[in-house]
């Protein structure tokens, strides 16, 4: 089955039996030969414990999730490998060693109940924060058990005893009051759509049995998905419900007492957000409206309910220009907070409403060659106090914080895990075939900058999610301690300069992520930072295809690549689990008109047994149930007939991150950076 579409009987779709004995025994079969390659060594064991000592240790911050006077915060290390949730307050979270109250033990929940859980989330109860809905999954799928917890008994409810739950499922639910949830769910024959999400909203009873819940809403089994919530500001209480039409289009209503749902009119690909009185709308594409025109990227505000009378009077709280974009936002009780990227790099603004209109001014510094996120805001319960999280290519994180007209005090500092003495970040830009400048940083020692030296670029470049500098210890100690260099890439896909750098490479402009990509190899080497035997190249997921493209359509360019929980087959993946979400994205492959340009680059169906490829480790999940494991089997497969150098590591824990503890993440860590050790250092 090789060349461009063609249509040839695929002979490893055998592979895509997820737990047949056959395809499970085929994965062991080079399991077995990838651990004896790059899992025996010296190396690898001495960094597999760092890593792990890393992930472990108490040194690390314990990241809150802040729900009025409570802390939260889901805690793994060596004694609570399953992981501890558990709770503080913000007086004791700042000590040096603050007092938790312990929730849930995961890992003695696991052993009673003799079940493979993996942490999947809490939904509290506010105000009073006395129940939650917690959400677990067998060895980490996207699809959980969601069952009701006490917190005050510290015990979770039985449904005989009136608790909610929910079977394995996709399920989105809400809370809307103690005895009232929103519920979406797998409720049978009809209830899901394509993608494998709930289709179906219900208003779901305490004590009454789930397939007696109360129909809300249904969208189109067509739909990505539909859901339903409850927003509780006291005095502007709302409900709403959402139908996502595809990845990136989603039509919202409110639902009134008797049932009628009244419709937020604004573009179906922008992001409406709500404040008390206050209705936010961030724009994907421009916007006619009332005689104005708006661009993509700006942030409009407006008053919520004279807009539904009809009226379309907005300020402009942000407009991007050629460097600058919105990468976030959110409400203290009195002020919005503003987080934008300047050449990928941060800058924080806190927005006042007042009557002359909207006050702006700068909310905090930030370090350059940095990324600083907006944590832990509460606009119902929080005041205007917020949190911020630091931390660059060599610098351990910082948790600070604030409110907004006062000062901002560091609460917690991580350590290092890596020599960084010596090492320095430099951003560049190379230019892509059509001319797009694309923004890329390097980290390397000093020493390396007059020489070329084995590097590792990483890509995403899908779904508008940004790449920001952060701390990574397995980057360093894995690769920057060994005197390797390493590249974080922005190619068009992301969000980094805002929506229009993702949908410029929709569907058929796909290539130009691509592109984007290889042209910063190019530019790598013509800066002398490595040479193609070199450089190495490693991505997951979206950024897995991307590594699946750059082994078939660019193989020149590189010595080795890592291609992660990837999408390879671009002929079935909207058959595979959660793959028809992603048609917007992509293009769907059963319209002749859009296979014709996927199957220009779908890497399943472009090998070749007449090219050349550098060597390849596939990593992939049995339980990832949102990229289906069958395209890295099936790719491997292939690869290995055609007589190229493939290897192959399938985790049969973990999902669609790969790994379900942190002994399994660092397992993973440390046999990457093995491999490109052996590949482009040895």
């Amino acid at each position: 089955m090789t060349g461009v579409g063609q249509d040839v009987t695929d002979p490893y779709l055998w592979l895509e039996e997820v737990e047949s004995e056959r395809a499970l025994a085929w994965a062991e079969e080079r399991n077995a030969v990838s651990r004896e390659r790059f899992a025996s060594t010296e190396r690898f064991t001495d960094l597999e414990a760092r890593v792990l000592a890393m992930l472990d240790t108490d040194t690390r911050i314990a990241y809150p999730g802040r729900r009025g006077p409570w802390l939260y915060n889901y805690w793994r290390d060596r004694e609570h490998p399953k992981g501890l949730w558990r709770r503080t307050t913000f007086a004791e979270y700042a000590k040096d060693e603050p007092d938790w109250e312990i929730l849930i033990d995961l890992d003695a929940l696991a052993a009673a109940e003799g079940e493979n859980w993996v942490w999947g989330g809490a939904a509290v109860k506010r105000p009073e924060q006395r129940r939650a809905l917690i959400s677990l999954s067998r060895g980490g799928a996207d699809a959980k058990v969601v069952r009701e917890f006490d917190i005050e008994t510290k015990a979770f409810i039985a449904p005989e005893d009136g608790g909610f739950h929910l079977p394995e499922a996709k399920s989105d639910f809400a809370w809307i009051d103690h005895d009232t949830l929103y519920v979406g769910t797998d409720f049978g024959p009809g209830s899901l759509t394509d993608s494998g999400y709930p289709r179906l909203v219900k208003r779901w009873r305490r004590g009454t049995p789930l397939e007696a819940a109360e129909f809300v809403y249904e969208g189109e089994v067509t739909d990505v998905a539909v859901s339903a919530g409850y927003d509780r500001t006291p005095g502007y209480e709302r409900h709403f419900l959402s139908r996502a039409t595809d990845f990136f289009n989603e039509e919202v209503y409110l639902l009134e007492s008797d049932g009628t749902l009244r419709f937020i009119d604004v573009p179906t690909d922008a992001t409406e957000t709500w404040y008390k009185r206050w209705l936010l709308v961030r724009l994907k594409s421009p916007w006619e409206v009332n005689g104005a025109t708006y661009p993509a990227g700006a942030l409009l505000a407006t008053d919520f309910e004279a807009f539904l009378s009809g009226a379309r009077d907005f300020e402009v709280l942000f407009t991007p220009d050629a460097h600058t974009a919105l990468h976030g936002y959110g409400w203290t009780e009195n002020h919005l907070l503003l987080v934008t990227l300047e050449d990928v790099q941060t800058k924080l603004y806190v927005l006042t409403p007042g009557p002359d209109g909207w006050a702006r001014e700068p909310l905090a510094d930030t370090p350059a060659m940095a990324s600083t996120s907006i944590m832990n805001l509460d606009r119902l319960d929080g005041g205007d106090e917020f949190m911020l999280s630091t931390s660059g290519f060599t610098r351990p994180t910082t948790l600070m914080s604030g409110s907004v007209g006062g000062s901002v005090e560091v609460l917690k500092q991580e350590p290092g895990f890596f020599d960084t003495d010596g090492i320095v970040t430099e951003q560049f830009f190379a230019q892509s075939d059509d001319g797009t400048q694309i923004p890329y940083f390097v980290i390397r020692h000093r020493d390396r900058q007059g020489s070329p030296g084995p590097t590792v670029m990483s890509g995403y470049g899908g779904f508008e999610v940004s790449r920001t500098p952060s701390y990574s210890g397995m980057v360093g100690m894995g690769w920057l301690e060994r005197g390797g260099t390493y590249v974080m890439t922005n190619i068009r896909g992301g969000g980094e300069y805002g929506p229009e750098w993702h949908t410029s490479v929709l569907k058929a402009n796909r290539h130009k992520a691509f592109e984007d990509f290889a042209a910063v190899a190019r530019d790598l080497v013509a800066r002398g930072v490595t040479t193609p035997g070199q450089l190495g190249a490693v991505g997951g997921s979206n950024g897995g295809l991307l590594m699946g493209v750059m082994l078939t359509r660019y193989p020149e360019l590189f010595g080795a690549i890592v291609c992660q929980v990837p999408l390879l087959d671009m002929k079935r993946y909207h058959l595979l689990l959660a793959g028809a979400s992603w048609i917007a994205e992509y293009g769907d492959p059963d319209k002749p008109e859009e296979w014709d340009y996927l199957a220009k680059y779908s890497p399943y169906q472009n090998t070749s047994p007449d090219r050349q490829y550098p060597p390849i480790l596939l990593t992939t999940s049995t339980r990832d149930d949102r990229v289906h494991p069958g395209h890295a089997r099936k790719m491997a497969a292939r690869l290995a007939s055609e007589g190229h150098d493939v290897w192959y590591y399938e985790n049969i824990e973990g999902g669609h991150g790969g790994a379900a503890d942190n002994k399994q993440s660092a397992f993973q860590a440390a046999i990457i950076y093995e491999f490109f050790t052996q590949q482009l250092m040895d």
